[in-house]
C-alpha cells in the first residue's frame, strides 16, 4: 500500500507501535480483535481499524505540498479539508484561507480571486457549478484536488447508471459537503433522490409500491431531489450509491429495501430491469473502521472514548454504534477531559457540547474502548492514553505497558 507523506507531528509514538505491531502479525487485517494496551488499574481497548484512512492521508499529502511548493502566492480551501478541528487549524496557522464553511456559506467571494492564486479542493470533493465557476476566473482546480478516490469512485458509479437510464438514490446527509457534491454530479446524468436513512427509504418505498402519491413525494422529499423529478417515472428504475462516510451496513439495508419495494411493484423476473447493483461503491475504510469497532464493543468495555471533530460524519457513526452498548463520550481531543470527575463532550442527539460529572468508571481495572474517525490524528490518541494513565500512580510505565507490540528499537519513551 503507497505510504503518504504525512507530517510527523500528527503521529503517534503509542498509537503507531500498536498499530505497527498489529500490521506486521496480521497483513491481511482479517483480525478484527482489539489491541489492548495494559497498565494494570487501567487498559485500553483499541480498535484494530481506525484513524487516518487513504483518503485522508492523500488530502493531507497534498495539502501539505501546495503550501511548500508556493511560498509567495495566495492559498485558499475550498471549504475544511476533513473534519477535523486541530487539522484544519494547523493549515490556517501557515496561512491557508477557508474560501467557504461546511455548509456552503461563502465566506470569501470568488470574485476576489485570480488566476494565480492556490485554491485546494477538499476530500469531500467539489459541487460542479463550484468547479466550473473557480475554472472561469482561472483558477487551476486539479494541480491541487485531494477529492477521495472513493468519493470519485461513487461519482463513476452515478454516471454508469444514469447513463443506463436508472434514477440514482444517495444515502447521505443533504447538506454534507460530500453528498452536495455528489449530487451536483449525479444529477447531469439522471434524475436524483437523496434518502437520510431507513426511515426515509422505507417513506420512499411507499411511492415506489403505489402506495403514496406524488404529492406524498414531493412533500416528504422537499429539497432532496433534482429538478424536474417526476416520481411517476423517476422510480421505475433506482440504483443505489452514498456518502462514503456512512453506516455501510444502513446502505445496503436501503438498497435491499428499495429492491424489494421494485419488486413488490413490478415482479423478481425482471428486478434487473429496475435495480442496479451499486454494492461496489461502498467505501473499504468506513467498511473496516465500522466493523472493527463492533468487534471492538463486542468485546466488552465499561466506558467508550470516540476522537474526532465534531461534524465528522463517520465518527458519529462510531458514536452510535458504542453508545448502543457502553457509556460513550465523544471528544475532539485530550483538553476535554478534565478529570474522572467531569469531562466535557459532544451529544450528538442534542448537537451540542455538553459536561457530564463522575463520568470515569469505579471499577478495577477500568477498560476504555479507544477508537476515533477516519479524520483523526493518532496523536490525539495519544494524547488521551498519557493523560489518563497519569491519573494513576501505581499504573505500569508507557514502555512496559507497550512491550507486547514493540521491538526494542520503535518502544515510546
Amino acid at each position: 500500500m503507497r505510504q503518504f507523506d504525512v507530517p510527523t507531528f500528527y503521529s503517534s509514538p503509542i498509537i503507531s507501535t500498536v498499530k505497527d505491531a498489529r500490521k506486521a502479525t496480521d497483513p491481511r487485517k482479517k483480525d478484527l480483535s482489539p489491541s489492548v494496551i495494559d497498565f494494570g488499574p487501567l487498559r485500553f481497548k483499541i480498535a484494530r481499524h481506525f484513524g487516518f484512512c487513504y483518503g485522508v492521508e492523500n488530502a493531507i499529502e497534498i495539502a501539505y505540498q501546495a503550501i511548500d511548493e508556493n511560498p509567495d502566492k495566495r492559498i485558499f480551501l475550498l471549504s475544511e479539508m476533513i473534519h477535523n478541528p486541530h487539522v484544519n487549524d494547523d493549515l490556517r496557522e501557515r496561512g491557508v484561507r477557508f474560501l467557504r464553511t461546511t455548509s456552503g456559506e461563502q465566506l470569501i467571494p470568488f470574485d476576489e480571486l485570480t488566476e494565480d492564486d492556490v485554491v485546494i479542493i477538499p476530500a469531500f470533493g467539489a459541487s460542479t457549478h463550484v468547479a466550473e465557476e473557480l475554472q472561469r476566473i482561472g483558477v487551476d482546480t486539479e494541480a491541487y484536488d485531494t477529492t477521495c478516490p472513493f468519493v470519485e469512485k461513487v461519482w463513476r458509479k452515478s454516471h454508469q447508471i444514469g447513463q443506463k437510464d436508472y434514477s440514482i438514490v444517495v444515502h447521505g446527509k443533504r447538506y454534507h459537503e460530500e453528498t452536495r457534491a455528489t449530487i451536483s454530479h449525479a444529477k447531469e446524468d439522471g434524475p436524483v433522490v437523496v434518502v437520510r436513512d431507513l426511515d426515509e427509504a422505507e417513506v420512499l418505498a411507499k411511492v415506489i409500491r403505489g402506495e403514496e402519491d406524488a404529492a406524498f413525494f414531493f412533500d416528504r422529499f422537499e429539497d432532496r431531489y433534482s429538478a424536474g423529478f417526476d416520481p411517476a417515472t423517476d422510480l421505475r428504475r433506482l440504483g443505489v450509491v452514498n456518502q462514503t462516510t456512512m453506516l455501510a451496513t444502513e446502505t445496503k439495508a436501503i438498497a435491499d429495501l428499495l429492491r424489494a419495494a421494485l419488486i413488490d411493484r413490478y415482479g423478481e423476473a425482471d428486478i434487473e430491469t429496475h435495480f442496479a447493483d451499486t454494492s461496489d461503491t461502498l467505501c473499504y475504510a468506513t467498511y473496516e473502521n465500522q466493523d472493527a469497532t463492533k468487534s471492538l464493543i463486542n468485546d466488552g468495555g465499561d466506558v467508550a472514548l470516540v476522537v474526532g471533530g465534531y461534524n465528522s460524519s463517520n465518527t458519529s457513526h462510531l458514536v452510535e454504534l458504542c453508545e448502543e452498548h457502553m457509556p460513550t463520550y465523544f471528544v475532539k481531543d485530550a483538553d476535554q477531559i478534565e478529570s474522572p470527575a467531569f469531562i466535557q463532550h459532544f451529544d450528538l442527539h442534542a448537537k451540542q457540547e455538553t459536561t457530564t460529572e463522575d463520568w470515569f468508571p469505579d471499577t478495577d481495572p477500568v477498560d476504555i474502548v479507544l477508537t476515533s474517525g477516519a479524520s483523526c490524528p493518532d496523536a490525539l490518541l495519544d494524547e488521551i492514553v498519557r493523560k489518563l494513565v497519569a491519573w494513576f500512580p501505581d499504573a505500569r510505565p508507557i514502555e512496559e505497558a507497550l512491550a507486547p507490540f514493540a521491538s526494542d528499537e520503535d518502544a515510546a519513551d
